[in-house]
């Protein structure tokens, strides 16, 4: 095994060849998660990014290696990370309800394209790690952030209520529920009615407390056309 992990550190061309097969698998399965969950970024911009970072760093420690060739080893690989920001920018976008998205996708490029660069330069094990870790933090953290997030005092909805009352009667029920409002504004989204009003509105439970739960207690209401959480 240790013959092996040297043997794949090396720069001969099968090594080469496998580290990068190696980055665009990873990279591919780390795609793969995020097109799982209909993100923006899926398998093929995950292998891509992984497959170059690889490629870029066998070619630093190539030039680096050349006779009478001066080449500076960090220059390209600290390329690579700024060139990943511009492109894990691209994945980041402002929802009209003011929610940002992307910025797991983002997250996810900038580190596969750290994997690929440990790949690329013979650390094997290091790359794996990453990869496996990435793997973690997307699906089983993610879960754990979503329990938590679930059951938190806090909670952001978008609701539309009628017109007439709509406001009057929907803060009365908050009262009655023993929430507390902590900012409601309208929007100007277009209502699914067309004569609804849509608000934004920011909620404190005071304690711990289902968010699906108020999703349907809300939903029950009949001068609630639509909700949900942001």
């Amino acid at each position: 095994m240790g013959n092996m992990i040297n043997y794949l550190q090396g720069m001969d061309e099968l090594a080469v060849i496998i580290r990068l097969i190696l980055a665009t698998v990873c990279g591919s399965l780390i795609g793969w998660e995020r097109i799982v969950r209909r993100h923006s970024a899926g398998i093929r911009t995950f292998s891509l990014v992984s497959l170059g970072s690889a490629v870029a760093t066998v070619l630093n420690l190539y030039l680096a290696a050349l006779p009478g060739f001066s080449a500076d080893i960090s220059r390209i690989p600290a390329g690579v990370v700024s060139g990943i920001g511009f492109l894990g920018a691209g994945t980041i976008i402002l929802t009209g309800r003011n929610q940002i998205k992307g910025l797991t996708t983002a997250a996810s490029l900038w580190v596969a394209s750290c994997m690929g660069m440990a790949f690329g330069a013979g650390y094997i094990v290091v790359g794996l790690a990453c990869f496996v870790l990435v793997m973690i933090a997307n699906l089983v953290l993610m879960k754990v952030s979503q329990q938590i997030e679930e059951y938190s005092r806090y909670v952001s909805i978008y609701i539309e209520v009628e017109e007439t009352n709509g406001i009057k009667k929907l803060k009365k029920r908050f009262a009655d529920m023993g929430y507390i409002i902590l900012s409601m504004n309208k929007t100007k989204d277009k209502t699914l009615s067309g004569s609804d009003t849509a608000l934004m509105i920011e909620l404190d439970f005071k304690s711990k407390h289902s968010h699906q739960k108020l999703m349907d207690e809300l939903n029950n209401l009949d001068f609630v056309s639509y909700v949900e959480e942001v």
